[in-house]
């Protein structure tokens, strides 16, 4: 497996630009099956969650093509037909997201069989919104070893839907099968998210009728057929959190380009008040530290718009130097603290008791091997490392390239002493 290397010490001085955001290239490759005609994205990401459903859709019967164009990469998918309903345990295991495909499916098929992702039991995961969302919408739920099996044979039917619990992929999940429904649906309680308000801009443009997409409550008239269209994913919010973060934990100036900063308002407004500078761009921001030690801040993760969970992991490596006591509450998944044991040995002082955590900040770290555990826990290792004295090396770095592209690359061109190390493939990392 690669590794990652880094040198630390270095402050960061250059520019940054944004890829697309992979939670919603995703989403709108998913939202491709709904339709016969050509759908174009153009600001995509090149990453290997992006990859794996590119191979889930070819075997339902899309055609992904990838290529360059004036604005950057873009991907050309098209279905004319379905050839398959069946999305199977090898793919859909690769990456959870790729459960999504379940309903455009139904909608447009009116049957699927699809496997729960990672093989995992429905209980308390958040799945179990989705396929209860889609029951509302009159399909039949059924499920053995392993797979959801999913009819609808005279089409779904609009619905009133109201979320338990705010649910950013249940909410996703039920937009896509609600536009080609009979009649009207509504979804309460949904989430607010950009890439929500992005997937229904999209499905908007291919003839959906949807009103309220970014709010508590999203209202859709169905319709029989969308149309083929040309659309831009957004700036990803959480690569752009990313370097944000990084910047203020090397130091230094670093413009983020070709994103908006009012997608990481709660970010922004955590690093000013621990001592960063942030000035906003028309096309992003800039982030400055002179050098002076940073201020401990307590965080609180929370739906969009609040502070990301997938900015956790990142602002708690950068306040593993800070000055003082930072609390962190996680509210948003279980087991979201794995990166405190191998922050902890670069030298941070971090406790974890449950869903809290308190960071208590330390006057200097030391590079060391360490492991990723998960993709925002992998990033904010390389963040830590920036610093740490010496080198630090990640392995499993496959986290890593689900979802930031030439990570390394980018850190680099800002002055970062960064580099990967390749290793045979398949063979695991040991410690």
């Amino acid at each position: 497996m690669d590794r990652i290397a880094i040198v630390g010490g270095g402050r960061l001085n250059g520019e940054i630009p944004i890829s697309g955001a992979k939670n919603s290239a995703i989403k709108l490759m998913a939202a491709s099956l709904l339709t016969d005609q050509p759908v174009r994205l153009t600001n995509m990401p090149r990453l290997a969650d992006t990859r794996f459903l590119g191979k889930l859709l070819q075997r339902l019967g899309t055609s992904v093509v990838e290529s360059d164009g004036p604005d950057g990469p873009e991907t050309l998918l098209h279905t004319p037909e379905i050839v398959s309903s069946i999305a199977p345990y090898d793919l859909v295991r690769q990456m959870r997201a790729s459960f999504n495909v379940l309903g455009p499916l139904i909608a447009r098929t009116g049957h699927a069989k699809v496997s729960l992702p990672g093989g995992c039991a429905i209980g308390g995961r958040p799945v179990d919104l989705h396929l209860k969302a889609l029951e509302a919408l009159g399909a039949r739920i059924d499920m053995h070893e392993g797979y959801v099996y999913a009819q609808a044979p005279r089409g779904l039917k609009g619905a009133e839907i109201e979320f338990p619990m705010v649910s950013v992929g249940a909410t996703e999940h039920a937009l896509m099968a609600a536009v080609l429904a009979r009649g009207e649906t509504v979804l309460k309680n949904a989430a607010c998210e950009p890439e929500i308000d992005d997937l229904a801009e999209c499905l908007i443009k291919m003839g959906a009728r949807i009103e309220g997409a970014g709010t508590p409550t999203i209202l859709i008239q169905g319709v029989s057929r969308l149309e083929g269209v040309t659309h831009s994913v957004i700036p990803d919010r959480i690569e752009t959190g990313t370097f944000a973060v990084a910047a203020a934990m090397a130091g230094g100036e670093v413009r983020l380009t070709r994103t908006r900063a009012h997608l990481i308002d709660a970010l922004i407004e955590k690093l000013e008040e621990a001592g960063a500078d942030i000035e906003r761009t028309n096309d992003g921001l800039i982030v400055r530290r002179n050098g002076a030690r940073l201020k401990a801040v307590d965080i609180e993760t929370a739906p969009y718009p609040g502070f990301a969970t997938d900015l956790q992991a990142q602002f708690m490596a950068l306040m593993s130097l800070a000055e003082g006591e930072s609390v962190f509450k996680e509210t948003i998944f279980e087991n979201r603290f794995m990166h405190a044991a191998e922050l902890s040995r670069l030298g941070a002082d971090i406790t974890v008791s449950g869903r809290e955590a308190r960071v208590r900040g330390v006057e200097r770290l030391e590079g060391a091997p360490v492991m990723a555990t998960d993709l925002r826990a992998s990033v904010g290792l390389v963040i830590a490392g920036l610093v740490a004295r010496g080198e630090t090396t990640v392995s499993r770095v496959y986290h890593l390239d689900r979802g930031f592209e030439r990570l390394e690359e980018k850190l680099s061109a800002c002055g970062a002493d960064i580099r990967r190390i390749q290793g045979p493939e398949g063979v695991e990392e040991t410690e």
